[in-house]
């Protein structure tokens, strides 16, 4: 056996008992993408695919423990971040961050549930935009919570444009910011940009899916390349094909008509 460890990805984010988003989502991918997959368990649902029942929150101090054991035993190439829950959970996070310093962080900022109500408290997103997305390597909002992180609509692909500069002017470092909101029969078309480099679209074909866990997927997908020595364009263009080939292969485990990905038929190989 090697005894060099392998670069592990840690996600910190919310459990979900339906099994199709959330931290089980992102170690299926982890897993999918052969990279050994932490967890840090910020917040517990009672969820299926029909929606969310319950919504409980682990004292912070736990959190902590969590995070300190994964890089206390763990080489650590990327932590992704998920759903946190308040304020407090945010700030607990942002403190082992910086403290451990990770290479890359991968933000999903989840503040929009699927039925459009929000999540997060005014406190929350101040603490989300002034400590967690200056200090990550790359966020990937969607269309409703790119909006409520600038306070502006967003109802085309040209407002897309001036809104990736605009949550650059936030500090975000890099941005993937997914097109799937934007109306139309038209390709689903996400941006990335990084820097001052040129705006980069990556397309897909829309799929008429009402589906579960894409944003989840995407983000760890993108930790998982980054983890596996890709760049970080290369990385969001890769995640985005793995999520488009996971929701053509989506499955209905539960009652309702909502797809869950299948990750294992998407996994990349070599």
């Amino acid at each position: 056996m090697d005894d060099q460890r392998p670069i592990c990805a840690l996600t910190i984010a919310g459990s979900d008992s339906g099994g199709g988003a959330g931290i089980q989502a992102d170690l299926k991918t982890f897993a999918a993408h052969r990279v050994h997959g932490l967890s840090a368990i910020a917040a517990l649902t009672a969820q299926h695919t029909r929606g969310v029942t319950a919504v409980e929150v682990p004292p912070t101090a736990f959190l902590r423990a969590q995070i300190d054991a994964c890089f206390d035993d763990f080489a650590i190439g990327t932590v992704k971040l998920g759903m946190l829950a308040n304020a407090s959970v945010i700030h607990a996070v942002t403190d082992a961050l910086e403290h451990y310093r990770p290479t890359h962080v991968v933000l999903d900022p989840v503040m929009i549930a699927t039925s459009g109500a929000r999540l997060l408290e005014a406190a929350a997103l101040d603490a989300l935009r002034t400590r967690l997305i200056p200090l990550a390597t790359l966020i990937t909002p969607n269309l409703p919570e790119a909006e409520l992180l600038l306070g502006t609509p967003i109802p085309d692909i040209t407002a897309m444009r001036e809104a990736i500069h605009g949550l650059q002017r936030l500090g975000a470092r890099a941005v993937l910011l997914k097109g799937g909101h934007l109306p139309g029969d038209g390709d689903v078309v996400d941006l990335f940009a990084q820097g001052q480099e040129d705006v980069c679209e990556i397309a897909h074909p829309r799929l008429r899916i009402d589906a579960h866990g894409t944003g989840c997927t995407l983000a760890s997908a993108v930790a998982a390349n980054l983890c596996r020595g890709r760049s970080l364009q290369a990385s969001c263009i890769a995640a985005a094909d793995y999520v488009h080939a996971a929701l053509r292969g989506g499955y209905r485990p539960g009652r309702s008509e909502v797809v869950v990905l299948d990750h294992f038929g998407a996994a990349p190989h070599g």
